[in-house]
Parts: C-alpha cells; sequence; structure tokens
C-alpha cells in the first residue's frame, strides 16, 4: 500500500517458528486520523480508523497502541519478506480405521477437510476449512450454501441463531440470505475454538487464554489457562468451561473468577456440554465426564488412540468418541465400551449425536450420518451396513460475506411487516436500538458490525429478547430504508 506524504506508518510483525503467531500489525497516522491494520502475514487483514481532536492526541494514541505491540513481542519488520503460513490445525496425524465399517446412511463431500458442525432439529450444518458452509436436511439433501473468507473454525448454535467462527477472527451469522460480521476477535488472539450462550462469546486460544465478550463486541474479561493449546471451549448460563493441554477448568460467566480446574490424561483437543456436564477428549484416548458443579468425574471412557472429538445422547446414556484412525466409538455411561466402528471417510474432527443418528465432519472434508441405533450396529458388528447414499451438492451458489444491502423506501411493501431499528454514535461506538413501538427503546440491539451506519434506519425481520431479557437480536433478511 502507498505511503501518502503526509503520513507516518510504523510496521510491525510478530512469528514464531515454533509457535502459531505469524501476524503483523501496521500503525499509519496521517493528522488527526490513525489508521490501523491487522491480521495474517501475507493477507490483507483488517482495518479500522479513529479520527481524535488534535494531532497531538492522534500520536499519543498511535504510540500507545505501538507500545501495546511491542511488548506482546512485535517487532519492526519489512513487509513481503515473511510470506503467508498455513494456519493452525491439530498437529495430530489421522490413519485408516481396521475397524469394521459404520453403518453410514449418507455421505456429502465439502471439497476440503471440515472441522464446523451444527445438527438442529430440522437442518445438518457443515463448515470446511476453505469457508464453505452447506446447509443440509436430516435425509441428506442439501438446501443451502455459504462462502465466508476464510477456513472455519466451528459452527454453533444459539438459541435461534447459527454462527460460523474463521480464521480470519471474525464470526458471522449465518440467519440471514448473506453472512453478516457478529463479531471481531482481537488481533492479538489465535482462535481455536468458540462458544456462545445468550449473546457472550467464549474463545479459547492457541497460548491457552481463555476470553469472553459480549453481545455488543465488548471485551468482558481474559484468563490464562496453566496449560496451552486451548482446543475446548463451552459456555452455559453459569460457566465457561475451559479445556487445554494440562486439563478442564471452570470460569464463573459474568466475573471470570477461577471456580475449579480438573486434570486430565493427556491433553485436551475437543469439548462436549449437556446441562449438569461437561466432557473433554484428550490425545490419550481418554473421554472425561466431569461434573459441571465441582469437576469431579463421573466415568472416563477408554479409545485406542488420540480422541479428535467426543459428543452424548441428551440423557446421557450414550457417549461417543472419534479418534485419529478414522474410528467412532459408543459407550454406555458406566465407561463401558459398546461398540467401535470405522467412518470410511476420515477421521472424525466434530461430532452430534440427535435422534438416534450420530453425525460426524472428517479429515477428508465429509459430513457424514451413521444409524447409531442398536439393531443398525450390531448388523454392522456383522459386516452388514447400508449402502451409503452419495449426496450432490454441486449447482449451488455460495452466498457471500458483504456490506451491500437492499434499499427499500419507509412505508412501502418492501418494508412492510418488519422491525425497525436505528444505529446511533454513542462516543466512539455505533449503537443499534429499536425505532417501532411495543419495544424498550432504551435497550440495545445486537445487530451485523460491517453494516451499521450512524443514522441509518434498517428493516430487520425479527427483534427478539435475549434470554436474560438485557438486550434484544436482530434476527433474518436486513434492508436499509431511505
Amino acid at each position: 500500500m502507498p505511503v501518502a506524504a503526509d503520513e507516518q506508518v510504523t510496521y510491525l510483525e510478530l512469528s514464531e517458528d515454533a509457535g502459531s503467531a505469524h501476524k503483523f500489525y501496521e500503525v499509519r497516522i496521517a493528522g488527526v486520523v490513525v489508521t490501523v491494520r491487522y491480521g495474517r502475514i501475507g493477507e490483507s487483514g483488517q482495518e479500522k480508523s479513529t479520527s481524535y481532536p488534535t494531532v497531538e492526541k492522534a500520536a499519543a494514541a498511535a504510540a500507545k497502541k505501538l507500545g501495546e505491540k511491542v511488548r506482546k513481542g512485535y517487532a519492526p519488520a519489512v513487509r513481503g519478506v515473511r510470506q503467508r503460513r498455513a494456519v493452525t490445525r491439530r498437529a495430530i496425524v489421522s490413519s485408516g480405521s481396521t475397524a469394521r465399517q459404520a453403518p453410514v446412511l449418507w455421505r456429502f463431500s465439502s471439497g476440503a477437510a471440515a472441522f464446523g458442525i451444527f445438527v438442529g432439529e430440522e437442518h445438518a450444518w457443515v463448515g470446511n476449512e476453505r469457508g464453505d458452509v452447506y446447509i443440509l436436511t436430516h435425509d441428506g439433501r442439501v438446501t443451502g450454501r455459504y462462502g465466508l473468507p476464510d477456513g472455519v473454525k466451528c459452527i454453533v448454535a444459539d438459541d435461534w441463531w447459527i454462527y460460523a467462527g474463521c480464521d480470519d477472527g471474525k464470526v458471522y451469522d449465518l440467519g440471514g440470505k448473506v453472512p453478516r460480521v457478529a463479531y471481531e476477535i482481537a488481533e492479538d488472539v489465535d482462535i481455536y475454538w468458540l462458544d456462545i450462550h445468550d449473546g457472550v462469546l467464549g474463545v479459547a486460544d492457541a497460548r491457552g487464554g481463555i476470553t469472553t465478550v459480549d453481545h455488543e463486541d465488548e471485551f468482558q474479561w481474559r484468563r490464562k489457562a496453566t496449560g496451552s493449546d486451548g482446543w475446548m471451549v463451552r459456555c452455559d448460563d453459569d460457566g465457561v468451561f475451559h479445556g487445554h493441554s494440562r486439563g478442564v477448568a471452570r470460569y464463573a460467566a459474568r466475573s471470570g473468577d477461577p471456580v475449579w480446574h480438573t486434570p486430565t490424561e493427556g491433553e485436551v483437543l475437543f469439548g462436549w456440554q449437556e446441562r449438569d456436564e461437561v466432557f473433554a477428549g484428550t490425545s490419550r484416548g481418554w473421554v472425561h465426564r466431569l461434573r459441571k458443579t465441582d469437576g469431579s468425574e463421573a466415568a472416563r471412557y477408554r479409545c485406542d488412540a488420540a480422541v479428535f472429538s467426543c459428543a452424548s445422547s441428551p440423557d446421557g446414556r450414550y457417549v461417543f468418541a472419534g479418534d485419529n484412525h478414522s474410528s467412532v466409538y459408543c459407550f454406555a455411561a458406566d465407561g463401558t465400551r459398546l461398540w467401535k466402528l470405522g467412518t470410511g471417510c476420515g477421521s472424525a474432527y466434530s461430532m452430534q449425536y440427535r435422534d438416534g443418528r450420530l453425525y460426524i465432519v472428517t479429515t477428508d472434508g465429509s459430513l457424514a450420518c451413521l444409524d447409531a441405533s442398536e439393531q443398525a450396529v450390531q448388523a454392522a458388528e456383522g459386516g452388514q451396513v447400508p449402502q451409503a447414499a452419495e449426496v450432490d451438492g454441486s449447482g449451488w451458489q455460495a452466498a457471500v460475506a458483504g456490506t451491500e444491502l437492499e434499499v427499500v423506501v419507509a412505508g412501502s411493501a418492501g418494508a412492510a411487516g418488519g422491525i425497525e431499528v436505528e444505529c446511533v454514535q454513542e462516543g466512539t461506538r455505533v449503537r443499534v436500538r429499536v425505532v417501532s413501538a411495543g419495544f424498550d427503546r432504551n435497550r440495545r440491539v445486537q445487530f451485523p458490525k460491517d453494516i451499521r451506519v450512524p443514522g441509518a434506519r434498517y428493516v430487520v425481520a425479527e427483534v427478539l429478547e435475549s434470554g436474560n431479557g438485557g438486550f434484544y437480536r436482530a434476527r433474518g433478511d436486513i434492508k436499509r430504508l431511505l
């Protein structure tokens, strides 16, 4: 990017040969405007500009930002010398399974290794390393596709909302016709996993940190674990559960105060939760079942290789796991292994059980639906499996992230039936409040970050109250009002 004559530019990089950090941070000062650009080395990154009352205050703010980065290990560098590096992924090798084939009902190839999965009442979602997100029915028909700017880390549900966390440090709301930016994670956080509960986002990172931000993308608290590589984060009303290289910890949801820590056999690679318990799969082949109240172990389950993923039935009767040898397991609640079968499509990076079926997303990019009923498993153990249907996802044009909106005239048919909201400048932040009657105008609205314009008004398909009643959340398609 060329430098104007009246600009001052400082370019820093942080790159660890043995670590996952490979980032740049650039500050430009042009009079009273300070522009910060940051991201992964070799990519365009994200950019934010802030105006200050005087040139002196702009210079002081820039110096403070640069000082913070230098203290974190960033150093002056020449742009273009270091090249783009692959994004951090689980450094565990997957190999083929020697177990009998699982009863796969249908299989969909997404085209790249897949980490993201969510299975709801009507649809299953899969997100892969290329940023593709596909939506399928439970019987294996593709009904939609999104195209995100970077690889999908995970797909999580929060009440009515579906979010995809990506390698570009952003979390996208997938509730409308096009994806919208719901959260932007701080540039110094190397995301490993995400979870969202009632609008509060929990982020586990490469260095063992756990961070939470609220529905307005404002920092709440951050804690550093005793270990590193935080692959697991799960959130509920009362706690944030964090799994890392030395075990699982619980923090108070609102304050971040430590509640308990339980060591595990091996590094935690994946976590699952039910109402009263959390499940942690580890690099040494164990799944630990821990009580949320005090972290005590209710049971543990032994696999034959490192556990990439785990899940359970809602009643806790069955516990499932996927290892790095392309096998999946089912255990009884007390720890008894009931079966072990091969996926036939790679190792399960993530999984979810629903209504007698086990859905997995794998290293070869498949979303596979397995029949986990006792009859189907018994037949599979005897070598009798159904012919898996191969789902065709060709022909679907991806809806890509963007800031363009349909524009409609207030009072027109295009604006009818929606809820009107308005963007309001409050200090350095742009807030959103409901204009339509019947809503509390003092409450803020969770609204996409990338389309907010001070003074602008919009029509939203729905505005719903959050679970705790403290704010509203926009849902569905959004149109700009003239």
